[in-house]
């Protein structure tokens, strides 16, 4: 009996290491980083929605940035994924899913698929992700990352997030991570009355606005502001004055 108890340890501890990666410490040792970074990135600025801690905690960031920036995967700074393109603060992430109020019901477009980091914190909560990429580079890679780590709910297709995705509105939250000068009216009518659109307005000041559509108009509020990469295609024309 003893020697069969021995053995069957002996099996956990190996499928342990393997699970962990070959030496059982680069998962344990990210996993620990994760939990930090939750801990004093995300919920000591207020982030308190029992559901986005849990996918902050899940997602491996490191899985979406550069070899050569790994390092840094879970430092409190977004991080250059190439294309003038970065991948988002974590605490920022966090508050704009939050602020998107998702459920497990929701289908969700995001625009700005970038590295697919928010794609797939927004994946952990929601039914299903609508995301839209105008970067054909960015958005192969994500594409290729995000099917790696299992993600079976997120679609993704290359294109101006402007426009929005029509034929599949209404949407019951739109997350924009890439700032236009203004609010795209597309985004807006293809919003659920009840539903959110979350998304950073600006140029050299931005602003992070939730917009809520209610069954007779639309309802604006300030959050924060913010520092995000200029949304390029249709928004970067109106900002040139290009018709």
């Amino acid at each position: 009996m003893r020697l069969a108890t021995s053995s069957l340890l002996t099996l956990f501890t190996l499928t342990v290491v393997e699970r962990c990666g070959g030496d059982g410490k680069s998962v344990t040792r990210e996993a620990a980083a994760r939990e930090e970074m939750v801990r004093e990135q995300i919920e000591a600025r207020g982030v308190r929605t029992t559901t986005v801690l849990q996918a902050m905690r899940k997602v491996p960031r490191h899985e979406f940035v550069p070899e050569s920036a790994r390092r840094f995967a879970y430092d409190d700074r977004p991080l250059p994924i190439g294309h003038g393109q970065t991948i988002s603060q974590p605490y920022i992430v966090a508050l704009m899913t939050e602020l998107a109020r998702l459920t497990p019901e929701s289908r969700v477009l995001e625009v700005g698929t970038g590295s697919g980091y928010q794609t797939a914190v927004l994946a952990e909560l929601a039914a299903e992700v609508y995301t839209i990429e105008i970067v054909p580079e960015l958005a192969r890679r994500a594409e290729d990352d995000l099917a790696r780590l299992g993600y079976k709910n997120i679609h993704l297709r290359i294109g101006d997030g402007y426009l929005g995705w029509p034929e599949l509105a209404p949407f019951d939250a739109i997350v924009v991570t890439a700032a236009p000068g203004k609010i795209p009216p597309p985004l807006l009518e293809q919003l659920k009355v009840g539903g959110r659109l979350v998304i950073p307005v600006g140029d050299h000041f931005q602003e992070l606005k939730v917009v809520t559509r209610t069954a007779e108009a639309y309802r604006e509020e300030i959050n924060a502001s913010v520092r995000f990469v200029p949304m390029t295609g249709r928004a970067q024309q109106e900002r040139d004055g290009k018709p």
